[in-house]
């Protein structure tokens, strides 16, 4: 059970979060319980639009900002970020069950994407302090500056969902997955 109150609908959700709550409804026809826990919150709320709806517009693709997402949720135990991105996982960037275990363990069976999975793993593990070598390696691996960035800062937008849903439990609205099951 959720530690804060999670308006059950838009219409009962702080008036300064509704504008933000309408936007993302009308981009994924839905509202699911983290949206409308952090509505507790506009400037949170919002917070957490912006910087997902600027990244979106990045350079990597939905392929990988899944997996890294995935990658994460499973380093912080993140028990709605594993259900939510193996949803989207599935049914957005369309990975399948085995990329989407692999990415939970940290990797990928493309080259490329696992090059982009393990620096954003060693990212949240090392909270930053990389290697000149790891920063290399992904580049090697065919990923540019602003890449890299994007790499970064993906893996600061799960931490602080991660946070987010862990401190607050937030009632998880996807179908549940075995967080052991990686």
């Amino acid at each position: 059970m959720s530690r804060i109150p999670t308006p059950a609908t838009l219409e009962a959700a702080p008036e300064a979060s509704k504008p933000t709550l309408e936007a993302i409804k009308r981009q994924i026809g839905a509202l699911p319980n983290v949206f409308r826990m952090m509505s507790n919150s506009p400037a949170v709320l919002e917070a957490y639009a912006a910087l997902n709806g600027a990244l979106g517009k990045g350079n990597l693709d939905k392929k990988i900002r899944e997996r890294i997402a995935l990658a994460i949720a499973q380093i912080n135990g993140c028990e709605y970020c594993l259900a939510a991105h193996t949803y989207t996982g599935t049914h957005v960037a369309k990975l399948s069950l085995d990329e989407i275990l692999a990415a939970r363990r940290g990797g990928s069976s493309e080259a490329r994407a696992d090059a982009a999975v393990k620096f954003a793993v060693r990212v949240a593990e090392a909270r930053g302090g990389v290697s000149n070598e790891e920063v290399e390696a992904v580049k090697a691996a065919g990923f540019d500056d602003g890449e890299l960035l994007e790499i970064v800062a993906h893996v600061a937008a799960s931490t602080f969902t991660n946070y987010m849903n862990e401190v607050f439990k937030t009632d998880v609205d996807f179908p549940k997955v075995d967080r052991q099951a990686a």
